[in-house]
């Protein structure tokens, strides 16, 4: 094929940068402006609400269903130290999926898309995991219960904390992310 002749009054080529108009360089990409006091704030609340979520459902199920969880029989409606320990893990990991929630709010386009999706198969995992250990069926079952409520306790609590606490830009407008 042979170069295209141009002549006087006839097109010449252009490259493609030189087809563009010029325009102004973007400006910097800001990042949304958070109430980290209100995150933080019902972060802790949810941990503590998380624990006594925890607390409840372990005496429910040893109390009133008699299914020895988390300790032997004889060890009472509470159970032993391991309801304590159970209870606070279900505080941290409050405390942890607070910072998580955090992290994607300030990062991540849609963050709650992710946090919901993070948080389901965080759940999902946490109520599998007492069926890889050796117990009673009916322990198991109630242990994975108790988890479930504690999960989804957890992912509606701190998605509606995580909503709310997305200020609104300088001009008054949510900033659309959610």
């Amino acid at each position: 094929m042979s170069e295209p002749v141009y002549g006087p009054g006839r097109a010449r080529p252009t490259s493609p940068t030189e087809r563009m108009p010029p325009s102004a360089p973007a400006p910097p990409r800001r990042l949304p402006r958070i109430s980290a006091g209100r995150l933080w704030a019902g972060g802790i609340g949810t941990a503590i609400v998380v624990a006594l979520v925890i607390v409840v459902g372990v005496m429910l199920v040893r109390g009133v269903l008699q299914i020895p969880v988390l300790a032997a029989e004889g060890a009472g409606t509470y159970g032993t130290a391991t309801t304590t320990t159970y209870a606070f893990a279900g505080a941290v990991i409050a405390i942890v999926a607070t910072a998580l929630l955090h992290l994607l709010l300030l990062f991540m386009p849609r963050p709650m898309q992710f946090f919901y999706w993070i948080a389901a198969l965080v759940t999902a995992v946490a109520v599998l995991l007492p069926f890889t250990f050796s117990a009673q069926w009916e322990a198991q079952i109630a242990t994975a219960a108790i988890n479930l409520v504690a999960g989804v306790c957890l992912m509606s609590i701190l998605g509606s904390i995580g909503s709310s606490s997305v200020l609104p830009d300088e001009g008054g407008y949510p900033t659309g992310r959610m």
